[in-house]
C-alpha cells in the first residue's frame, strides 16, 4: 500500500502536460483506438478544460462590465439632477452586482486547476496501462515469430543439404550408370525415362537464393561428392534420422 502511495506522490510530484492536446498522445491509439474509460476520462478533461476557458471569459466580460458602468459615473459627475442621481445609484447597484459575480466566478476558478491536473494525471495512468498492456502482447507475439523463424531457419538448413545430397547422390548414380552402360545405352534409357529431369545446371542460381536465407554468418561450403557438409550437431542428428527414414521409404 505504501509503494503504491509513494508511486501516486512521485506522478503528481512530475509535470505533465495536458495530455489531450498533445497530437502524439492521440497516436497513441491509432492502432487498437482508446478504451471506454479512456475515452471517458479524455472527455472529463475536455469539458474541464472548456468551462476553465469559459469562466476567464466570463470573469473578463463582467469586468468590461463594471469599467464601462465606472467610466459612466466620472462622465456625469457634474450633472446633479436627480434623474442622473438615480442614473448614478442605479450603475452602483449594477457595479454591486458585477463584483458578486466575478467573486463568484474567481472562488469557482480557484478549483478548477487542481481538478483538471488531478484528471489529467489520471488520464496518464490509464494511458501507461494501456500502452503496457499493449507491449506486453506485443512482446508475448514477437517472441513467438521468433520462435517460429528460428525453427523455420533449422529446417531450411536441414532441408537444404538433404537437397544438395541427394542431388550429389543422384549425379554419382548417374555417372556410375554411365561408365557401366555406356553413352550408347545410357542415352536410350534417357529417352525412355523422358520424365526423371537430370539437369542442373540452375543449382547454382538456386543456390545463391537458398544461401540469403540462411544467416550470413554461417556460410555454406561448396559441396563435393567426397566432401561432407559442415553442419551443426543437432542439425546432423536431425538430417541422421530423415535420412535413414527416407532410406526405409525408398526401398519399400
Amino acid at each position: 500500500m505504501s509503494e503504491k502511495k509513494d508511486f501516486s506522490q512521485l506522478i503528481k510530484a512530475a509535470k505533465i502536460p495536458i495530455l489531450i492536446l498533445d497530437q502524439k498522445w492521440h497516436q497513441l491509439f491509432l492502432v487498437n483506438g482508446k478504451t471506454e474509460e479512456i475515452a471517458e476520462k479524455e472527455k472529463e478533461l475536455n469539458e474541464l478544460l472548456q468551462k476553465e476557458a469559459r469562466l476567464k471569459q466570463d470573469i473578463k466580460d463582467y469586468k468590461k462590465v463594471k469599467q464601462n458602468l465606472m467610466n459612466g459615473i466620472v462622465a456625469g459627475m457634474d450633472d446633479n439632477s436627480e434623474a442622473r442621481t438615480i442614473d448614478v445609484e442605479e450603475k452602483k447597484r449594477l457595479i454591486d452586482d458585477a463584483n458578486a459575480k466575478i467573486e463568484q466566478l474567481e472562488d469557482e476558478l480557484l478549483e478548477i486547476p487542481r481538478t483538471i491536473r488531478e484528471t489529467n494525471e489520471a488520464l496518464m495512468v490509464l494511458t501507461a496501462d494501456y500502452c503496457y498492456d499493449n507491449f506486453r502482447k506485443n512482446t508475448e507475439k514477437i517472441n513467438e515469430i521468433a520462435a517460429w523463424i528460428k525453427q523455420v531457419r533449422h529446417d531450411l538448413k536441414v532441408n537444404v543439404v538433404k537437397k544438395q545430397n541427394r542431388e550429389i547422390n543422384t549425379r554419382q548414380m548417374y555417372a556410375y550408370m554411365h561408365d557401366v552402360f555406356g553413352p550408347q545405352a545410357t542415352n536410350l534409357f534417357d529417352l525412355q525415362n523422358m520424365d526423371v529431369n537430370l539437369s542442373f545446371h540452375d543449382d547454382k542460381k538456386e543456390a545463391k537464393k537458398e544461401e540469403k536465407t540462411v544467416a550470413k554468418s554461417e556460410p555454406k561450403p561448396e559441396l563435393k561428392a567426397d566432401v561432407k557438409p559442415d553442419i551443426q550437431p543437432e542439425v546432423k542428428q536431425d538430417i541422421k534420422v530423415d535420412f535413414q527414414e527416407e532410406a526405409k521409404e525408398d526401398t519399400t
